[in-house]
């Protein structure tokens, strides 16, 4: 079974508790977003693997550390991933960047493709899923199988908030999957809103509320 990693460390407590507020402005969420997503990253990279190297620094040679292994991508789901792109690609400035766009059909609520591009060499590459919500988990899920449609083996999902129910749905459909959360909600009410959430986030992120 998947590992699930709900994040403890105080700034992203701290940052959580205020993109939470319903004062916030838009500027300012989308950069803490942003701020949280690099935290969350940081968190979720600790397993990644090094090897020794040679360098050479002005004073003296010396071995050192140098990640190995697969490289990185990060790969949002539209529109609100997009929120968590940066704050990742600052501490992962090599990582290739896809895209995955979803909406839920209005008859069926089941989530449809409408775009999917990713690097060439995703199916070589350690992927990073990114949603700022995990709300029932459809999206998320779909996303994830159109990624293993695509041949790619090593995923793992980040996002800010979460709600036990997809975090239900993301274990029974991807137990292969890790998952790192910023925080876990209570639940989700009857419009499927996580409670006490923050509100939708790509609207808040883009500011179309």
């Amino acid at each position: 079974m998947a590992e699930i990693h709900v994040m403890e460390h105080p700034l992203i407590q701290h940052k959580i508790s205020y993109i939470r507020r319903e004062d916030v402005g838009t500027k300012e969420f989308r950069e803490v977003i942003g701020e949280i997503a690099g935290l969350m990253c940081y968190e979720a990279t600790r397993d990644l693997k090094l090897k020794d190297i040679k360098i050479k620094t002005p004073i003296a040679e010396t071995w050192g550390k140098e990640l190995t292994g697969k490289k990185l991508a990060v790969v949002p789901i539209l529109r609100a991933g997009l929120g968590m792109v940066d704050g990742m690609l600052s501490l992962i400035p090599t990582a290739k960047v896809g895209h995955i766009g979803l909406y839920r059909d209005p008859e069926t609520f089941k989530p449809v493709e409408y775009y999917c591009k990713l690097p060439a060499d995703c199916e070589e590459r350690e992927v990073f899923v990114v949603d700022p919500m995990l709300a029932t988990g459809g999206s998320s899920t779909a996303a994830i199988h159109m990624l293993k449609e695509k041949g790619v083996k090593h995923i793992r999902f980040m996002c800010i908030i979460a709600a036990p129910e997809g975090v239900k749905k993301m274990q029974e459909e991807h137990p292969d999957v890790d998952l790192y959360i910023g925080a876990l909600d209570e639940r989700l009410n009857e419009h499927a809103y996580i409670v006490p959430g923050l509100g939708d986030a790509g609207d808040r992120i883009f500011g179309t509320k």
